[in-house]
């Protein structure tokens, strides 16, 4: 049996508080998701600003990243290079960059998914918050 790391309300909080800190610097009103390895929602954070679509959108991008523990950005450009077929896969609706996985020791500990603005800024966003707990 393997002992696993999960992410505890600290993890949450750090990885929240400099998600929130990239989006501040860049002027960028986005909403933060932070899920569990199962994709389940641990965190909700909607910025001034962000679009209401954008509090579906995040935690759906993190709930892709959790249970595929690839970041979605993998699944946007399957589906952009023509394999349409990719969008029946069931459960799975965050097919966007900016779902990102967080892994300790090869394993999936969460995830997390922003949205607002252009998909690369939104993973930036992500990259930076996973960054605040040094991983």
């Amino acid at each position: 049996m393997k002992t696993k790391a999960v992410l505890e309300l600290a993890d949450v909080k750090a990885i929240a508080a400099a998600a929130e800190a990239e989006a501040m610097k860049n002027q960028w009103a986005v909403t933060i998701a932070i899920v569990d390895d199962g994709g389940h929602l641990l965190w909700l954070q909607r910025l001034d600003g962000a679009p209401a679509m954008s509090s579906h959108i995040a935690p759906a991008k993190a709930h892709t990243a959790a249970l595929s523990r690839k970041e979605s950005k993998v699944y946007e450009d399957v589906i952009n290079q023509g394999r349409t077929s990719f969008l029946s896969a069931p459960t799975i609706q965050g097919l966007l960059e900016g779902g990102v996985p967080v892994i300790k020791d090869g394993q999936c500990i969460g995830a997390v998914g922003v949205s607002g603005v252009k998909s690369s800024e939104d993973a930036q966003i992500a990259k930076a918050g996973i960054a605040a707990i040094g991983l």
